[in-house]
């Protein structure tokens, strides 16, 4: 692994946490720099092999580690046959955050959730408050039932509008989508629907130049490709969780301030819902940022929006406390 640009902080690791081996990548530039730890996607989908696409800027600001959740990426390889649960990675990430406070002579860890980490994210951030400086979460996760609702009959609206036969077959054959399913069944019809949406930009398109992008990456080994292939077998409990979350089941008061980001075009988990649960949020502190342009992966999309974002934090929170 290559330091291209001579970072005083950048190396992989991996941490016995909660009894397994687990697999983190740090990378920064300075060591009184805030400590960011990313939750990853998915369930399943590690993102810090891509993570050279995105957050070089970010390195200014924070000291960012990617965590590959038990049962995603590294981890997963180092450890195939320890399936996750919710409890398991709330205990694994409680472990971490130790861990992290400890190397790095910090008080309190930034949370940044995206996607399914969102769901992780939020569930722990109410649980251990006191363990997070503040939470910033991206394409947060709000109602999976009303996510994939919405996202349907946005895509059906506009292959409507171009009178697209072929888009409008395939989501006719969804049913009453997304249905009653659940799990690991509920995935594979969201996935159908995921191909459709990004056929018009509203969901993230695994095509051949985001194969490539996972294989440029500077920590990019062959295993994690088999580990992407296997992880809806190894991800089943944490699926069926996932599937029937709902945030709004619980109270939207919150102990720490929280930052949402939010793609203006991301429809794979739509900014509408995210947005409206946002105003019920009663927190410390909040601000919401919407970022024109961008879908499901808003820092791919528009990093330069995206890092003014995340530098308006720093200086909000610099400001408050």
């Amino acid at each position: 692994m290559k330091n291209k640009s001579n970072r005083l902080i950048y190396f992989e690791e991996y941490v016995h946490i909660n009894g397994i081996d687990q697999y983190l990548f740090h990378a920064g530039t300075k060591y009184d720099n805030p400590v960011m730890l990313f939750l990853h996607g998915g369930p399943g989908f590690a993102e810090s092999t891509l993570s050279y696409i995105f957050q070089e800027k970010w390195e200014r600001i924070f000291t960012i580690v990617h965590w590959d959740q038990r049962g995603a990426g590294k981890t997963f390889t180092k450890n195939p046959d320890k399936c996750p649960t919710i409890d398991l990675m709330l205990k694994d990430l409680f472990e971490i955050v130790q861990y992290l406070k400890i190397k790095y002579n910090k008080q309190k860890i930034i949370l940044f959730g995206h996607s399914w980490g969102t769901i992780l994210g939020s569930i722990f951030i109410k649980k251990y408050p006191d363990e997070v400086a503040y939470y910033i979460a991206v394409g947060q996760v709000i109602s999976m039932f009303q996510n994939e609702r919405v996202g349907y009959e946005k895509v059906k609206e506009l292959a409507l509008q171009s009178n697209d036969k072929k888009s409008l077959k395939e989501l006719e054959a969804l049913g009453d989508y997304p249905g009653n399913n659940y799990g690991i069944n509920f995935k594979k019809e969201s996935e159908k629907l995921r191909k459709v949406q990004a056929k018009y930009g509203l969901a993230v398109n695994s095509n051949f130049s985001a194969i490539m992008g996972l294989i440029r990456s500077p920590i990019f080994r062959l295993s994690d490709i088999s580990a992407l292939m296997k992880m809806d077998k190894v991800n089943k409990e944490i699926v069926e969780f996932w599937s029937k979350f709902d945030i709004r089941s619980e109270s939207s008061e919150y102990k720490v301030p929280i930052y949402y980001i939010l793609g203006k075009n991301d429809w794979q988990t739509p900014y509408i819902i995210a947005e409206e649960y946002f105003k019920k949020i009663n927190a410390p502190y909040k601000k919401l940022y919407l970022i024109p342009g961008a879908g499901h992966m808003t820092m791919v999309d528009e990093p330069n929006l995206f890092f003014d974002a995340l530098a308006d934090i720093r200086i909000v929170e610099n400001v408050v406390n």
